[in-house]
């Protein structure tokens, strides 16, 4: 259905891919893997036309095409779900999902027509009660902007889905519709592209399995004839096998205290977080772990409790507080609230201590590129040049980018909410690398994440939340992803 066909593409001095051949099939899921920057992104931004190979060729269905636009791949049958969909803020989500072919009367669209046919999509790719059709794209959820894209691309006829990172934002039962979505474009004779790190998927959904490194084409494997250890083998050129270290760690003073806290979205809540620890939260999505860490910081305000940095209480009206308080927060959302993205790798790193460099209101640039070039190196973040722009880089290497603004500041608490999401494995390693050193060298490091054998690889101790209020605490020596559930999913007495 779709080949290309020894592509390449080069931006300045980044050769992004090198020869890579790729080959889509009617009625099969062809997963396509590799590291953050192996070239996956931009080998889907020439099949949908967002860019065009410097070499090599694309067919459809046997016909050379060269796509000069998005339309024209659209047109063709080629449909991408982006990892970040593109939402517009200030109209419903009927209008999202079919701009460009909203229904008429007159010169009008008609809204009744919208509504019902959005309703009836809804109810036929499994995803009723999801989405109301008149919420406006600025309110909606990352798991509910991630459905607006995938009912996007099924519009029209589509020859071809490729599916990037799509289930980074969803919960489990609407990754469960999504399968079963899958399976039924499978079945209509579709060709499915899907790309993940998440290994379980992968070997639950793909026929196929096509490894890139480093802009080439490593190999390509059945899914029936390979397993996890050589597929990370491939992509990353070296064993991972023991992907969490734990470096001897000494527990401290008690760097955050919270004690009964409530806000809007979460009740009642007390922990404590101490130097050279690492604390998990743990819980289904919606169980108020981003709201907490948003009070923490002061993004969100207290109804009651109180919050203690290093046995002083804290008084928070803004982030700003927070920030010169110690505390840090690398968000689950790093393009849309951590990143200035069209802005340069220093740029982002020296964001937090531009005070600490300037002289007389001058910052200076020397001082700024010192510091930038520091943790480039010490996190090994793959950029060109430290004049990067960041969004340019891969999602890993934007996610350390963020990592080092906060070590740059010397903060000591560091809150990491969900710190490997769309990250490869080659780049989850890195990080959980960070994360061992930092809190080895006395760092209190609060982690939320939804991956259960991060939680227990990581922690020292697991907080495990449900409906807005803690449901237990698990030291690590006892945790297990069936006691972490069993708290998780606690059912209130009433």
């Amino acid at each position: 259905m779709l080949s290309l066909d020894s592509v390449a593409k080069r931006f300045g001095a980044v050769q992004a891919l090198r020869g890579v051949t790729l080959t889509a099939r009617a009625g099969e899921v062809l997963a396509l893997m590799g590291e953050n920057g192996a070239g996956k992104s931009t080998l889907l931004r020439l099949m949908s036309g967002v860019h065009q190979p410097d070499d090599g060729t694309i067919h459809v269905a046997g016909v050379e095409m060269r796509f000069a636009t998005p339309i024209a791949a659209r047109d063709a049958g080629i449909r991408v779900v982006v990892q970040e969909p593109e939402i517009i803020p200030d109209v419903s989500v009927a209008e999202n999902v079919y701009a460009g072919t909203l229904p008429r009367r007159g010169h009008f669209f008609d809204r009744s027509a919208l509504r019902a046919r959005l309703e009836q999509d809804l109810a036929r790719y499994g995803f009723s009660g999801v989405l109301r059709p008149e919420q406006m794209g600025r309110s909606l959820s990352p798991a509910q902007r991630q459905l607006v894209e995938i009912l996007r691309a099924l519009i029209g006829q589509a020859r071809v889905i490729a599916f990037d990172e799509p289930t980074s934002s969803l919960s489990d039962h609407e990754v469960e519709s999504l399968f079963r979505l899958i399976g039924q474009l499978r079945a209509e004779g579709i060709a499915v592209i899907y790309v993940s790190h998440r290994m379980k998927e992968i070997f639950r959904i793909a026929d196929r399995i096509l490894v890139l490194r480093d802009g080439a084409t490593v190999g390509e494997r059945l899914a029936a004839e390979t397993d996890e250890p050589e597929l990370v083998r491939m992509m990353v050129g070296r064993d991972l096998s023991a992907l969490f270290r734990r470096s001897e760690r000494r527990v401290g003073r008690t760097v955050l205290k919270l004690s009964h806290v409530s806000t809007e979205d979460v009740q009642d809540i007390s922990f404590e977080v101490r130097a050279g620890e690492v604390v998990a939260l743990a819980g289904l999505v919606g169980a108020g772990r981003t709201e907490l860490a948003h009070a923490v910081i002061g993004d969100t305000p207290l109804l009651s409790g109180q919050i203690e940095v290093d046995g002083r209480p804290l008084r928070l009206a803004s982030p700003r507080d927070a920030v010169r308080a110690g505390i840090a927060l690398a968000p689950e959302e790093r393009k849309q609230q951590a990143l200035l993205m069209k802005r340069s790798v220093r740029d982002n790193i020296c964001l937090a201590i531009l005070g600490r460099l300037q002289r007389f209101r001058v910052v200076s640039r020397s001082k700024e590129s010192r510091i930038a070039r520091h943790y480039v190196q010490e996190l090994r973040i793959r950029t060109p040049t430290i004049e990067q722009e960041v969004s340019t880089l891969s999602g890993g290497n934007q996610q350390k980018t963020v990592l080092a603004r906060w070590l740059a500041r010397d903060a000591k608490l560091l809150i990491l909410d969900e710190p490997t999401r769309g990250v490869d494995v080659g780049a989850k390693a890195d990080i959980y690398a960070i994360i061992d050193k930092l809190a080895a060298e006395g760092s209190a490091i609060l982690v939320i994440s939804s991956e259960l054998p991060e939680v227990l690889g990581l922690a020292d101790r697991i907080v495990v939340m449900q409906g807005g209020r803690v449901r237990g605490e698990l030291d690590r020596h006892d945790a297990t992803e069936e006691k972490i559930l069993s708290l998780a999913i606690l059912e209130d007495a009433a």
